[in-house]
């Protein structure tokens, strides 16, 4: 190490290679450096190796040569689709190349054994055309194109060919390059609504590529309870380590895809250790920040396109406009569970909640929007719950509110019984339920009060 080596690699090799022994009864190492003889190292894994001069294989010239025996439960270690889906798995992104010796049909030419009884027949034929001078000298020969035939043959497939975009500054990166990387990551059809790509420093470094997709899983609310697998693969130095740590993200945001590399945590720890580390606790942090980040812009572009007053030059592209309209109608109601679930983001939250009211039926509205447009002297935010918006006009509890003009929030959906109980209030807003008995109203009319201001004096 004092000559430069890298403290990083310290273990890796034995983590690395005696776990071949989980598939293998034996193991042979043929090596060969530039200034010494050839050898062959030999290990069943019973506590002794042996080295010997290497009489038996071809000379390598420079390197390594690794056989692995493997055990008889083990054979399918040798098949062509097993190994490929391990290094596409762990080792897509390494920055050196892995190839894979396959088996595959390609075209080779072949001679025509009629070759000479052709030219005899183009000949003649050239022959009889003089004869009746009908020769055409300026016509152009078509070329044959040559005569192939269908061969199996062992190539050599580089299988790990997929760059590791996380590693480049986010400039230099194209968006077409990151919808590709969405594509390899999440093996998804659809295209991201929005990604992050940044780098984490500080006690825990580490680099990070999010993306929120387009639409949710299609069981993604009805298996919420269950222990569902999150979409964020760690990896640590570029290997890959495991795609179910629950520690990264919370579950409401478990839609959320993409990808951590760490330089910090241990390369060789269980995945019980792992979930343990205090290290994914600062990791978590940072992530749910970015992905509320990556949402919050979203919800800014709907608020600037339907400002008014937005210039021209500032107002957010048309694609852009609609992001947090798909965004809510995928995702809204695990905003909701963030918020009954997450105390600390409770606030971030609650301003990406979206309501119908009884003055906005057609498209829906925050709570600040609401708040913005509150009548003088107003303090509470009144809403009433029901199965769906049409019952809820016609509720007598509306009408009374609607009479002195005040505006309800309509909650619609079966959660927002549960969530009002965690927002009990909004920006100093109280949120009053219009269908309570004794539920009042917070502002009163001139002649309300002088009228409540006699009874006193009385």
């Amino acid at each position: 190490m004092q000559k430069g080596g890298d403290i990083n690699l310290i273990g890796q090799f034995g983590v690395g290679f005696y776990s071949v022994y989980l598939v293998a009864d034996y193991v042979e190492v043929v090596s060969k450096h530039n200034d010494d003889k050839q050898y062959i190292w030999s290990s069943t894994a019973d506590g002794r190796f042996t080295i010997v001069d290497d009489n038996e294989n071809e000379p390598l010239g420079r390197g390594t040569l690794i056989k692995i025996h493997l055990k008889d439960e083990a054979q399918e270690y040798a098949q062509e689709w097993k190994l490929k889906q391990l290094v596409q798995k762990y080792s897509e992104f390494m920055n050196f190349p892995i190839y894979l010796r396959e088996e595959k049909e390609v075209d080779v030419p072949v001679e025509d054994d009629d070759a000479a009884d052709n030219e005899d027949e183009y000949e003649e034929e050239e022959s009889e055309n003089d004869d009746d001078g009908m020769e055409d000298d300026d016509a152009e020969e078509e070329e044959e194109a040559p005569k192939t035939r269908k061969e199996k043959q062992l190539v050599w497939e580089l299988v790990n060919d997929n760059k590791a975009i996380w590693l480049r500054s986010p400039k230099d990166v194209e968006d077409e390059e990151y919808q590709k990387f969405y594509a390899v990551i999440s093996k998804a059809s659809d295209k991201p609504l929005a990604w992050s790509h940044f780098k984490a420093e500080g006690d825990v470094e580490f680099k990070s590529v999010l993306y929120i997709p387009e639409k949710a899983p299609f069981d993604f609310y009805d298996k919420y309870y269950e222990n569902i697998p999150r979409s964020i693969k760690l990896y640590v130095r570029r290997v890959f380590i495991t795609d179910d740590v629950s520690e990264l993200v919370p579950k409401y945001l478990s839609f959320v895809k993409g990808l951590v590399d760490s330089d910090t945590l241990p390369l060789q720890v269980s995945r019980e250790l792992l979930q343990q580390h205090a290290a994914l606790k600062t990791i978590k942090k940072k992530l749910v920040r970015k992905v509320l980040d990556m949402v919050k812009k979203m919800a800014d572009d709907e608020v600037a396109c339907n400002n008014p007053e937005t210039d021209e030059e500032d107002r957010p592209s048309e694609e852009e406009c609609k992001k947090f309209s798909l965004f809510y109608s995928a995702f809204g109601r695990a905003i909701k569970l963030g918020i009954m679930e997450d105390s600390t983001n409770r606030n971030r939250l609650s301003k990406l909640l979206r309501f119908h009211t009884s003055k906005s039926t057609d498209k829906l509205i925050s709570l600040d929007e609401y708040v913005s447009r509150m009548k003088a002297g107003q303090k509470d935010i009144y809403f009433i719950a029901g199965k769906s918006m049409e019952e809820l006009e016609k509720s007598p509890f509306v009408e009374r509110l609607l009479k002195k003009d005040y505006e309800v929030v309509y909650f619609t959906d079966v959660l927002d019984e549960y969530l009002v109980q965690h927002l009990v209030d909004y920006d100093d807003k109280k949120l009053s339920d219009a269908s309570k008995d004794g539920m009042r109203m917070s502002d009163k009319d001139e002649k309300q009060k002088k009228r409540d201001k006699e009874l006193k004096v009385c």
